[in-house]
């Protein structure tokens, strides 16, 4: 069996690219490399509602499939990204009865916005890692981004705005969810 590589969500984007869709950034945990998946907007709703920890007043297409599997005892255990071709990324999910086990195909948006909700862990290839991936920066910036830090801690949240903004357009991913959590660090 390849080498499976786990990833986490670092954020969601505008889409540069493809007009009218979003690029959902998924980051190596352990490593440089980030994979931009392109979603539409209904599924870039549902992902950042649960990002944000918002709460609908009326539960999601997601919300709902998690409180249906979990009534009746079944959960997700991972979500593994299994193909990337054209373009395209497909994913599956492990689910678990306590008795037995069963994977289900998915569009990788949807099998994020419903890890995201339980919890589930998240994986890829090795072989799409490298394929998919881009390395954001080089590892000889590390004090330069520490002294960074300390300045944007020191910022208003109304100057963190403008920032993010800026960092969004510039498709600075990491950059961009690191000044979202300060921003919600202040507020």
């Amino acid at each position: 069996m390849e080498k499976r590589v786990k990833l986490r969500v670092l954020g969601i984007t505008y889409s540069q690219v493809q007009n009218g869709a979003y690029a959902l950034v998924l980051a190596e945990e352990n490593g440089p490399r980030r994979i931009p998946i392109i979603i539409g907007t209904a599924e870039a709703q549902a992902i950042a509602i649960r990002l944000e920890n918002l709460i609908p007043p009326r539960p999601m297409t997601h919300d709902l499939f998690v409180s249906f599997a979990h009534g009746f005892g079944i959960r997700l255990t991972e979500v593994y990204i299994y193909r990337f071709e054209d373009g395209v990324f497909s994913s599956e999910l492990l689910f678990d009865d306590g008795e037995r086990q069963m994977r289900v195909d998915s569009r990788t948006s949807d099998a994020i916005a419903i890890a995201l909700r339980t919890n589930a862990d998240i994986y890829t290839s090795e072989t799409i890692a490298e394929q998919a991936g881009f390395i954001l920066e080089d590892e000889g910036l590390e004090e330069k981004h520490q002294e960074q830090d300390e300045v944007l801690e020191n910022k208003s949240v109304k100057e963190l705005e403008e920032l993010l903004t800026k960092a969004v357009e510039e498709e600075a991913y990491e950059q961009a969810a690191y000044i979202q959590q300060l921003i919600r660090q202040k507020r």
